[in-house]
């Protein structure tokens, strides 16, 4: 992912080391850690702030509204307040994001309902200690749910120790598949959740080939390194002196599907003809 940004900056005429100097935070999925992150740029004056997520870019917009912001999200920028308008954002901050949450969470809903045609109850994990993402998370999914006719269960998880049982839960629950959320909790834990979604032997879909890889059924999102290449072009623009508020918030158009024929066949899953043939990779 930071490949993808550095890229995207030496687009914009930036090479690290030789004409920017990057000060790096990693929250490592901890979102209670960035606002003294973000304060701590603040106060040291950068010259914008690349906030890579969608925690990250909420936190850096409470913090300043002068220091320019690019941010990258998966979610829809107008919906968590990030800004009013797509075409001129105006203020601070610009971005990208590579979609927006309900037709993402359509689109996986979609392709498991694909997979498990007889399904009638599914199951959508989403971490309740971000409230903002999980309630963005659970109105579509059970938007979706209601559109496909099938019951939609909500599970929690608010850290890493908590999965096992979740997944075990899920198996007591009799849920034909997990429609895991985009919480960076999740997101940044893919091998993780591939590999216990292939132990305790349940359908689920999350975003990236690594989930699916790991033993996942399919990974199916934005491709996260356009999101992260286009986030560092724009963070060049503005070094060029472009005013954030003058770009138009970018949205991603390179999605990409990752189908695990392996965990498919565990499954006892036919994959339709179609699926195959649309999927970037298959995994066997």
């Amino acid at each position: 992912m930071t490949a993808g940004f550095l890229l995207g900056l030496r687009e914009s005429g930036y090479v690290e080391g030789e004409n920017v100097a990057i000060e790096y935070r990693w929250a490592e999925t901890r979102g209670d850690r960035l606002p003294a992150m973000v304060a701590d740029l603040v106060r040291r004056q950068v010259v914008v702030i690349a906030a890579t997520s969608t925690p990250a870019a909420l936190a850096a917009k409470a913090a300043t509204a002068n220091i320019p912001i690019v941010f990258e999200t998966g979610y829809d920028p107008i919906m968590l307040g990030l800004v009013s308008n797509l075409s001129r954002p105006g203020g601070n901050i610009t971005g990208v994001t590579s979609q927006s949450s309900g037709v993402l969470i359509k689109k996986r809903l979609e392709i498991l309902r694909q997979l498990l045609p007889k399904a009638r109850v599914m199951a959508l994990l989403i971490n309740p200690s971000n409230p903002t993402i999980a309630e963005i998370d659970t109105t579509e999914a059970r938007s979706a749910a209601s559109n496909f006719g099938v019951e939609l269960r909500v599970l929690n998880a608010s850290n890493e120790h908590e999965f096992d049982a979740l997944f075990r839960r899920v198996t007591q629950l009799g849920v034909s598949g997990l429609l895991i959320g985009s919480d960076p909790l999740f997101t940044g834990r893919y091998e993780m959740l591939g590999a216990l979604a292939a132990h305790h032997a349940v359908p689920a879909i999350l975003g990236n080939r690594r989930f699916a890889a790991a033993g996942g059924l399919v990974g199916y999102g934005g491709s996260i390194v356009d999101a992260y290449r286009l986030t560092g072009v724009y963070t060049g623009r503005i070094l060029n002196g472009e005013k954030p508020g003058e770009l138009p918030v970018q949205q991603g158009t390179k999605f990409e599907m990752f189908l695990n024929l392996k965990t498919a066949k565990a499954l006892g899953i036919e994959v339709p003809a179609l699926l195959l043939a649309r999927a970037d990779e298959v995994i066997e």
